[in-house]
């Protein structure tokens, strides 16, 4: 019979790999706690009408990517694609700005989306998400950009580039819809069926299309910073002042628009050229509408998500360096000292000692064969000799140096010896 396999874009995070992911997400809690940011934690299933009112229904993620499903109820839910929309969500249903009018959150954790699965890239993700609410001082627009490449500093990335855009706001982004669709009037033939559909209902992706054609004929086409009121203009300045203040390097792309609807004045992304066309590892911005359009007060935000798949396969820290070995292997020998083995090794993990026993009763050698496969510190030989003794032989697994320590004394001793008391 053959085995099941996991489905495809979706994979596993094997014993060997997860050190180095607690440790990117313990150096990520750390970071953003110092920042006055909290843990949330949100379902991964929310009703379908979350993300068709936040995301928008003319994105490619609304349209195309996400797995939707009618339960026995006949209610629509989706597996959520983002986090942005469940936390606001959850900012709104249980009212967090009743109790404080600033939000500073941030979750880790899957997200789902059925794209064509690629280098970094699966139906199945990982995304840490950062949000604020509630503040539009545009030094709050630096501040979490800070924090960010503070984070990426951490875990050592590196040849990684800031870019920054302004996608304007409700008062001004009008004329430019309207100037870039007289723009691609007429050039229709030469653009992809996505982009020629984009058109009428959201212009501006064609700006992150990858079709060579579609990004020939955009290079042409008017740029939104042309068309900033005098209030988005004044954001995205003190934005930049801000970073400037902090030797923060950035470039200003303008052709970078963001996937989801609700997005307004700042954006950002981190990017490398080590991921081909889907190059971005970090993308965020403000999103100053979207807690009003999902029903709640008319409150400012702003957040970005990093692909933790992404950040795994570019740190440099290596898997090995975040395997856990045992302290200790018990090598018991006979019925009396495997019934001593046991409470031994328990009694050890209680106190924080990680400790390995052999329950097959196996000879010495293969116990030792199997304490060294395991790269284990020590291993504690224990016969009905040493019983009658009164005493074990703990050996030191790097150098091969035996003693004999009392059986009396021997949970303290191995303490002591193991957490360097």
């Amino acid at each position: 019979m053959d085995i099941i396999t996991a489905v495809k874009g979706f994979k596993d995070i094997l014993p060997q790999e997860t050190g180095k992911w607690q440790y990117i997400e313990g150096i990520a809690r750390e970071i953003f706690t110092a920042f006055g940011f909290r843990e949330i934690r949100v379902p991964i299933l929310e009703k379908t009408d979350l993300f068709r009112r936040s995301i928008g229904e003319a994105t490619d993620i609304v349209e195309k990517e996400m797995y939707t499903f009618s339960d026995r109820g006949d209610e629509y839910l989706t597996l959520r694609p983002e986090a942005t929309a469940s936390i606001v969500r959850s900012y709104l249903e249980h009212a967090m700005h009743a109790t404080d009018p600033v939000a500073k959150l941030f979750t880790i954790g899957p997200m789902f989306r059925r794209e064509r699965p690629q280098k970094g890239r699966y139906r199945q993700f990982h995304q840490i998400n950062v949000e604020l609410i509630g503040l539009e001082d545009p030094r709050t627009d630096a501040e979490i950009i800070i924090m960010l490449i503070q984070f990426l500093e951490r875990v050592k990335l590196s040849q990684l580039k800031l870019q920054i855009n302004s996608l304007g706001c409700t008062a001004c982004r009008p004329a430019f819809k309207k100037a870039l669709t007289d723009f691609l009037r007429g050039k229709e033939a030469g653009l992809c069926e996505d982009c020629r559909r984009r058109i009428r209902t959201n212009p501006l992706r064609i700006f992150d299309c990858k079709d060579i054609g579609c990004a020939e004929i955009i290079e042409g086409a008017p740029r939104l910073l042309t068309f900033l009121c005098q209030s988005c203009e004044d954001h995205f300045t003190k934005v930049k002042e801000a970073l400037d203040t902090f030797f923060i390097p950035y470039e200003i792309n303008t052709k970078m628009v963001r996937g989801l609807d609700y997005y307004a004045k700042t954006t950002f992304e981190v990017v490398t050229e080590h991921l081909g066309a889907q190059n971005a590892v970090v993308g965020g911005g403000r999103y100053d509408g979207l807690v009003k359009d999902l029903g709640g007060p008319d409150v400012p935000g702003i957040g970005f998500a990093i692909g933790c798949e992404r950040l795994i396969s570019l740190s440099p820290l290596k898997y090995a360096d975040f395997l856990v070995h045992p302290h200790l292997f018990i090598a018991a020998l006979g019925n009396e000292a495997q019934k001593l083995a046991f409470k031994i090794s328990n009694r050890l993990r209680i106190q924080g000692v990680q400790t390995e026993i052999d329950y097959a009763g196996k000879s010495l050698k293969s116990q030792m064969k199997r304490a060294d496969k395991l790269h284990c510190r020590y291993t504690l030989i224990l016969g009905e000799q040493e019983i009658m003794a009164n005493k074990a032989e703990l050996r030191n697994m790097h150098n091969a140096k035996q003693e004999s320590i009392d059986l009396d004394t021997l949970e303290d001793t191995i303490l002591n010896i193991v957490k360097g008391r």
